[in-house]
């Protein structure tokens, strides 16, 4: 069993950030390498032609080890926003179907499907999540599953739930997809790192994912999965890099109008992002050298010890698979403000998010069971 790794990062001792889901803090490797990096910035001349490509193929490979795909499947974008209007606008189907989401899907995504819906004359059908408390999560996988019909033209959902934690069922809601001729766009940012995926078992045509969450990456910089549905798909930007000819810097202009294969056609403009990547390239190589499955377990142990506590005070907490071990919602008393609560976890410096009418706790491997000890030890109070 792996030990905390709160060594690697330069959080304080006394912090116990709870708070992976808003923002993961940044390795001590990767600070390192964007500082390299930046000193590299100061003699332009030492920096070849090879270096606007090295970075971005060393990434792009780490990350489908990480997925499951091959290196050529992946494309550089710099937002989610970007990676789902770069599938949306290549996903051409008759008027007047069916597209699918989930209630309170991360904004993002909401206004992309939603747009689509519109400019396609298509129906929104917004799948809400259940009242009930007990199997609430695995219903709602349900629902998902039985509103894909004949006349779902595309879903996108995120594949953990960025409230709740509702882990969903990719591979069940993929395959139902698949079987009625469905685009399967998935908003990865909130599990990809933390927790296992593979885009073929789970026959994903688009997984998109900001990288400074759960990939421990930088801002400003997402990595998306495209697959062979997109091979011949038209990029958002004519980007000169995205070009067969692109490495040969002596004859840019002669124009070529074959794009790099694959997925590397919807790489965004200036892809190299120096500085910003070399430190996905440090915390990439350290997600695969933990691995996600190694996460789960360990973050299993921290959440049992709060739904242990949970239980005590006779507040339940989903420890099935359809609620992650990363991230998770932990219901409060009736009564009690989560803002008021989470300003006094701030003042003993715990810091968490409040979504909805329950505290947000998303923990990583940096995190311990002091860090759990003292979260319930404030929440005692109440």
């Amino acid at each position: 069993m792996i030990t905390c790794q709160k060594h690697l990062f330069s959080l304080a001792e006394d912090v116990s950030y709870l708070n992976n889901a808003y923002r993961g803090p940044v390795l001590k490797s990767s600070e390192q390498a964007a500082i390299e990096d930046l000193k590299r910035m100061r003699n332009p001349q030492t920096i070849a032609p090879d270096d606007f490509f090295n970075g971005v193929k060393k990434v792009k490979g780490l990350f489908s080890l990480l997925i499951g795909s091959a290196s050529d499947e992946v494309a550089i974008i710099p937002s989610t926003s970007y990676g789902f209007a770069v599938a949306l606008s290549n996903w051409k189907v008759a008027k007047g179907k069916k597209a699918i989401t989930v209630e309170d899907e991360f904004p993002s995504g909401y206004f992309s499907i939603n747009r689509w819906a519109n400019e396609n004359e298509a129906t929104l059908e917004v799948i809400k999540r259940p009242d009930r408390v007990e199997g609430k999560n695995e219903r709602w996988n349900q629902m998902v599953v039985d509103a894909i019909d004949e006349n779902t033209a595309v879903v996108l959902i995120s594949s953990v739930h960025w409230m709740s934690g509702c882990r969903y069922d990719l591979e069940t809601i993929g395959a139902k997809c698949k079987q009625v001729g469905a685009c399967f766009i998935v908003d990865g940012t909130q599990s990809v790192g933390a927790m296992p995926i593979d885009v073929k078992a789970c026959q994903i045509d688009a997984l998109i994912c900001a990288t400074y969450k759960w990939l421990l990456g930088p801002y400003s910089l997402g990595i998306a999965y495209f697959s062979s549905t997109f091979d011949q798909g038209r990029p958002l930007e004519e980007s000169w890099m995205n070009r067969t000819n692109s490495q040969t810097f002596s004859s840019l202009t002669d124009y070529q109008e074959k794009y790099l294969p694959q997925a590397n056609r919807f790489d965004v403009g200036e892809t190299s992002h120096f500085v910003l990547m070399p430190m996905l390239e440090q915390s990439l190589k350290q997600l695969l050298e933990w691995t996600p499955e190694m996460i789960q377990t360990y973050d299993f142990e921290l959440k049992k010890s709060l739904a242990d506590f949970q239980g005590s005070i006779g507040l339940g907490m989903d420890m099935t698979t359809y609620s992650s071990n990363h991230l998770f919602e932990l219901p409060l008393k009736e009564g009690l403000n989560p803002l008021d609560l989470k300003e006094v976890l701030e003042q003993e410096k715990i810091y968490v998010s409040v979504r909805g009418k329950a505290l947000r706790v998303s923990i990583n491997l940096f995190n311990n069971q002091n860090d759990i000890g003292h979260l319930i030890k404030v929440l005692l109070r109440f």
